[in-house]
């Protein structure tokens, strides 16, 4: 077994806080588009513009959503 002082706080995780941990994300990702987009709307920006601005910070959540999803199982197994 890794040592305590090792592990990550995904890693401490219960798998219903990993759960919430991953639906807190989805929704800040949902809400971070919705606002950006509305932004764009009354600042008269093109809706692809302020998508490409938002795509690298949109690609990292992704990629933070996909560790989170990887490790769910390995959590639930685990327990």
């Amino acid at each position: 077994m890794t040592d305590l002082q090792e592990l990550t706080p995904i890693d401490q995780a219960t798998p219903e806080e990993l759960t919430e941990i991953i639906a807190e994300l989805e929704e800040y990702r949902e809400r971070l588009v919705n606002d950006t987009l509305s932004m764009a709307q009354r600042a008269k920006i093109m809706k692809v513009q302020a998508m490409a601005n938002l795509e690298p910070r949109l690609a990292e959540i992704d990629a933070q959503l996909q560790v989170l999803r990887q490790r769910q199982p390995v959590l639930t197994a685990g327990n």
